[in-house]
């Protein structure tokens, strides 16, 4: 969802073997050339794609991660740093960014990445034809709304989008307005580069491992789909020297019970997210280890309505306030979350002007039950969807007596991940009432969460429209005074979570990512966005 991301809850993401051989260096030595650095990671869920234009959750985010190069990543602080792009200028006004792209940059068939690279990936991504979900990312760019909406005759919108290379290393991109968190976007997998010519010739199969160009440190050589993959080492990587792993086996096993068990059998190291490796009764046990790290993060776990078919704001008010957050974080998420009392998490900047006080962390069962009395034919029998992992399941079940005590009747469904993603949405395949998934920032700034309750948006699963909630985010971000924009940002919220708030989301919690790992696996670990460096990572053979 940044996202950046749709958390893998939508989501997202003891005693081991190493593969170190005898006698190899320690932490310290050259591990880049040490060929037993090998990391076996379990995703948890089959990536649903490799396509930058086209992935919108966490694990796939990941994958893309390792093995493509963005113009810019983001350093410790959340602050860009150059990464393809070696620099860059933004004009006086804010609304013109030009990119220089460094001259070492290739692909792994051998072509030099250029700035013709960005231009035709982002106008593919936003393309009408492509139908990304993740267009309106790049709706701060100027002419790709109206191009993303064309229905016919669409050459001519295309040339408007204001994303031009100026020569092989320079991408002028001009911006609808001042945008203060556009450099930090860059470092979204929406906004990667893929290879023109790779995805004209194989269409749909352009990802599969014997097509696949890619850019980044790691190839991918291997994809037994549901099962695992390999990303190995690329020596032509720009930074190759960098690399301490060598490869990286990727299991796929969603069953945390499974996947714990294979942790404690030492047949993987790590895990991307811990939701998938570690059942909930087995986390207090594994608290305080070596092996597991609590990470903050900048998210929020929420449950969603389709709005049509839940289409009583009153019921949805009651709904919300029916919910004990804090008995969720402490008896079922039991990591360190925090009860979500807005929809923006806290951390954000201009969070004390966004938040609301409607919501408390704790439920409100006798105005819960004079607002669903209020209601107009409330839906009485409601079907929650989730994606089938344990602490999914436990939050739905927690989720079902809650309710229960308004008398509504909740129905458990569990699906697959992508068939989960696929259900999500309006009909017709979503035809949900009710669905419990995560978002995570994919930049800085509030209007990434927001934006998923703006009408039309490709995230907007509640199918969910609000004319003057729009009309907020528009002309916030076209302020150039952040307190201003704070503040309107705060309005937009009320709309969603306050006192008179329509509630197409509740929020459940702000998330932390917990994230399990062998003692010897260094810098496994997510940023605030829940992004890894695979670069870093590397295993100490001392251990």
């Amino acid at each position: 969802m940044s996202g950046r991301r749709l958390a893998s809850a939508l989501i997202g993401l003891v005693s081991v073997v190493v593969l170190v051989a005898c006698g190899g260096g320690s932490s310290g030595g050259n591990t880049a050339a040490n060929p037993a650095q090998v990391l076996r990671v379990n995703l948890g869920n089959e990536p649903p794609s490799l396509d930058p234009g086209l992935a919108t959750d966490v694990v796939s985010a990941n994958v893309l991660n390792a093995v493509m190069d963005p113009l810019v990543k983001l350093g410790p602080d959340l602050q860009p740093e150059p990464s393809l792009a070696e620099s860059w200028d933004v004009s006086a006004d804010g609304k013109t960014v030009t990119f220089h792209l460094r001259s070492d940059g290739k692909w792994t068939n051998g072509d030099p990445v250029t700035a013709h690279d960005f231009e035709y990936s982002w106008k593919r991504t936003v393309s009408p034809d492509l139908a990304a979900d993740y267009a309106y990312q790049f709706y701060g760019i100027e002419g790709v709304q109206d191009y993303n909406a064309c229905e016919k005759s669409c050459d001519a919108l295309r040339d408007k989008v204001a994303v031009k290379a100026l020569d092989d290393s320079t991408l002028e991109v001009k911006l609808t307005t001042r945008q203060p968190w556009f450099l930090q976007q860059m470092a979204h997998t929406s906004f990667l580069a893929v290879h023109q010519a790779t995805v004209e010739k194989w269409g749909e199969k352009w990802t599969d491992p014997e097509n696949i160009v890619t850019n980044g440190p790691f190839r991918l050589t291997s994809w037994k789909h549901d099962a695992s993959m390999t990303l190995q080492k690329w020596s032509g990587w720009r930074n190759a020297s960098s690399v301490h792993l060598a490869r990286v086996e990727a299991k796929m096993i969603p069953d945390s019970t499974t996947a714990l068990q294979s942790f404690r059998a030492g047949e993987i190291d790590a895990c991307i997210d811990v939701q998938t490796c570690v059942p909930t009764e087995e986390f207090e046990s594994l608290d305080g280890t070596p092996e597991l790290s609590i990470n903050p993060g900048l998210g929020v776990q929420f449950i969603g309505f389709n709005v049509k078919n839940v289409p009583d704001v009153n019921e949805r008010r009651a709904l919300a306030l029916a919910i004990d957050r804090t008995t969720i974080v402490e008896n079922v998420t039991k990591a360190g979350e925090k009860p979500a009392t807005s929809f923006t998490p806290e951390g954000m900047p201009g969070f004390d002007q966004i938040s609301q006080n409607f919501l408390s962390a704790t439920a409100d069962l006798e105005q819960a039950k004079t607002l669903l009395a209020q209601a107009n034919n409330p839906v009485m029998s409601i079907t929650l969807y989730a994606n089938q992992d344990a602490l999914a399941k436990s939050i739905q079940v927690a989720v079902q007596s809650m309710w229960k005590e308004l008398g509504v009747q909740t129905s458990i469904k569990a699906q697959e991940w992508a068939q989960f993603l696929d259900f999500l949405g309006p009909p017709p395949n979503g035809a949900v009432d009710a669905f419990y998934v995560g978002w995570i920032g994919d930049y800085v700034d509030a209007i990434n969460f927001l934006q998923l309750s703006q009408c039309g948006s490709g995230l907007n699963f509640a199918d969910f429209c609000d004319k003057e909630f729009d009309a907020l985010l528009d002309e916030a971000v076209r302020s150039t005074d952040d307190n201003e924009r704070y503040r309107l940002y705060g309005e937009a919220e009320a709309r969603l979570t306050g006192l008179e708030g329509q509630f197409p989301y509740i929020p459940l919690y702000w998330i932390v990512y917990p994230i399990l790992h062998k003692a010897n696996v260094v810098d496994w670990k997510p940023n605030l966005l829940d992004q890894f460096d695979w670069t870093k990572v590397h295993i100490d053979s001392a251990e």
